[in-house]
C-alpha cells in the first residue's frame, strides 16, 4: 500500500468523520512526528465536536420534549438591557427549525462579540420565525424595568410571522393565552431561549451603536450603556440624554445638569 505524503494525509483527514473511521487508526501508526501532528489537532478538534453535540442535545431536551407532545411552533424568548442606565430594552422570540444544529450557542454572556453576530447572521437565515420587541428608556419610567422587559417580550411574540403553539420564556410569564414555561436561567437551558437572546443582545448592541453617533459623549459605543466608570464620568460631566433612564438612581442624581 502506497504511503501517503503528509500533505495527502492533511487532505484525508478533512473528510474524515468519526473516531473509529480506519484512516484514524492508520495514522495513529505512522511514526512521523509530522503525521502524529496531525492526528492529536484532529483528534482534539473531534473531542471539541462531539462535547459541543453533546451540549447541544442538552440545550434542545425542552424543544424535543414538546415537539413528542405535538407542539410544533416552539418560541424561545429572552431580553437584553434590563441593567443599563440608558437605552432600551430589548426581547426577541426565536422558532427554530426541528432539525437545526447551532453548536457552541449558549448564554449569550458568554459568547464574544464576533460570535453573537455570527450566530445573529445563522439564525435570522436560518430560523422558521424571529420577531424583536422593543421598549424605549421613557417608558421604562413609566412602567419600571421589570414591567417594560414584559411588554418587549409580549412585543416580540406578537412580531412572530408564525403564531406560537408553545413558549420557553427566560424566567418571566407574559399575559398570553399560548401555553408558556419560565426557565430560571433559560439561555443556559434552552437553545430556543438562547437564539431569543443573541438575538436580543446583538439587535440592541446596533442600537447603542446607533445612539453613540447622536450622543457622541457619552461612549454608548464602548458600554452599551451599562454604568461603566467611563459613563458615570460623562453622565456626571453632561447630564443625562434622551435615552438615559430616569428613573435609574445614578441617572436621577444628575437630572439637573
Amino acid at each position: 500500500m502506497k504511503t501517503l505524503t503528509v500533505k495527502e494525509v492533511k487532505e484525508r483527514l478533512q473528510s474524515v468523520k468519526v473516531k473509529n473511521d480506519p484512516f484514524i487508526e492508520q495514522c495513529l501508526k505512522d511514526e512521523r512526528k509530522s503525521v502524529q501532528a496531525l492526528i492529536t489537532a484532529w483528534l482534539k478538534r473531534n473531542e471539541r465536536l462531539l462535547a459541543m453535540q453533546e451540549d447541544w442535545w442538552t440545550m434542545t431536551c425542552y424543544e424535543r420534549s414538546l415537539t413528542e407532545h405535538g407542539y410544533q411552533y416552539i418560541a424561545g424568548i429572552d431580553e437584553a438591557g434590563r441593567g443599563p442606565l440608558a437605552g432600551p430594552v430589548v426581547a426577541a422570540a426565536v422558532i427554530l427549525t426541528k432539525d437545526c444544529q447551532i453548536l457552541g450557542l449558549t448564554d449569550s454572556k458568554k459568547l464574544s462579540k464576533q460570535k453573537r453576530e455570527d450566530y445573529y447572521s445563522f439564525i435570522m437565515e436560518e430560523a422558521r420565525a424571529v420577531g424583536v420587541g422593543i421598549v424605549d428608556a421613557d417608558v421604562i419610567d413609566d412602567i419600571n424595568i421589570y414591567e417594560a422587559s414584559k411588554q418587549a417580550m409580549t412585543k416580540a411574540v406578537q412580531a412572530l410571522s408564525l403564531a406560537p403553539d408553545y413558549l420557553l420564556i427566560d424566567a418571566m410569564s407574559l399575559p398570553l393565552v399560548t401555553k408558556q414555561t419560565s426557565l430560571i436561567k433559560g439561555d443556559a437551558k434552552s437553545a430556543s431561549i438562547a437564539a431569543g437572546a443573541c438575538i436580543a443582545k446583538v439587535t440592541r448592541d446596533k442600537l447603542m451603536d446607533e445612539y453613540a453617533d447622536k450622543y457622541p459623549m457619552y461612549g454608548f459605543e464602548k458600554h452599551k450603556g451599562y454604568g461603566t466608570k467611563e459613563h458615570l464620568d460623562a453622565l456626571a460631566k453632561y447630564g443625562p440624554s434622551p435615552i438615559h433612564r430616569r428613573s435609574f438612581a445614578p441617572v436621577l442624581a444628575h437630572l439637573n445638569k
